[in-house]
């Protein structure tokens, strides 16, 4: 149980509303920031503007998967507010409070590292990666589906990287029938891409590889898909592009090729909030059960 437990929650998605959910029902005390547009009501939760916060009383700050902007701003999707998280409400934050996120930037890290706060990355997390990969490989599927006029069976599909999603969008094409050829750098990735029944490549060879690709999945955050490879692939040739913003994908030159080339991070929000927003749920319950105890023991 959190009885007792002060946490804000601040900005989010359909996913934010199963944190809540989850949160409340362990009796936590929540404050919603960026929620005003909800019509539902959670027992144990007020709504409330970022300016109403009294932050000195928060043992957790839980924000949206992307955390903040560059600019210090949350994303509110059931709010028309501006809500800018800034390093004066970190400061007024109790020495033991935490501060939990999907994935961080150069701003967040800042302010959190200025005021001395704790700040915890769940998507850095192998449980938390892994347990996504499962709708990032669903709405992968969906977006295929949708964009081609070929079946996925039978189809020459690339899978660019073999981290936590990699592997599982490589293990399912293949599953489908498809016939996959996984690209990665590391000696040790492309021993298990041939334990796993694929064809590896190493990555310096990607431009000669994509010649008879139907479909190429990328999910390494950098710039991987450059204009040389995308010169070199058949005309009807899909990208997908699961890599954080901005992708690793030329997607000007695609589009100037005349290829389609779709960037589609943070997938599990958009085709299940219920199972991601669960996901998140269930982590964070144990990591403030795991403070509250560390406090109690201090």
């Amino acid at each position: 149980m959190l009885t007792g437990m002060q946490i804000a929650v601040i900005g989010g998605d359909a996913r934010q509303l199963e944190i809540i959910r989850k949160l409340t029902e362990l009796d936590a005390k929540l404050s919603l920031v960026g929620f005003e547009q909800l019509d539902h009501a959670f027992t144990g939760a007020s709504k409330e503007k970022i300016s109403e916060i009294d932050f000195s009383v928060q043992d957790a700050l839980i924000l949206p998967v992307p955390g903040t902007n560059l600019e210090g701003q949350v994303e509110t999707v059931f709010s028309s507010e501006k809500v800018v998280l800034t390093k004066e409400m970190l400061d007024s934050l109790p020495s033991h409070a935490v501060i939990y996120s999907g994935i961080s930037n150069s701003y967040l890290d800042g302010i959190t590292k200025d005021a001395n706060k704790k700040l915890v990355q769940l998507f850095a997390r192998d449980d938390v990666a892994i347990y996504n990969s499962i709708p990032t490989v669903e709405g992968t599927i969906m977006m295929v589906i949708q964009h081609t006029d070929f079946t996925i069976h039978g189809s020459n599909v690339a899978v660019l990287g073999l981290g936590r999603v990699g592997v599982s969008v490589a293990r399912t094409f293949h599953a489908l029938g498809a016939k996959v050829k996984v690209g990665a750098r590391k000696s040790e990735h492309l021993a298990r891409i041939t334990e796993m029944g694929l064809a590896p490549f190493h990555l310096n060879d990607l431009a000669a590889e994509v010649r008879d690709i139907d479909i190429c999945i990328n999910t390494i955050p950098s710039q991987i898909v450059t204009a040389s490879v995308i010169s070199k692939m058949p005309a009807h040739t899909l990208i997908i592009d699961l890599a954080s913003k901005p992708g690793g994908t030329d997607f000007r030159y695609a589009e100037k090729r005349g290829i389609k080339a779709l960037l589609a991070p943070g997938l599990p929000g958009i085709v299940a909030p219920k199972t991601a927003g669960q996901i998140l749920a269930n982590v964070l319950v144990q990591l403030l059960d795991e403070d509250i105890n560390n406090r109690k023991g201090d």
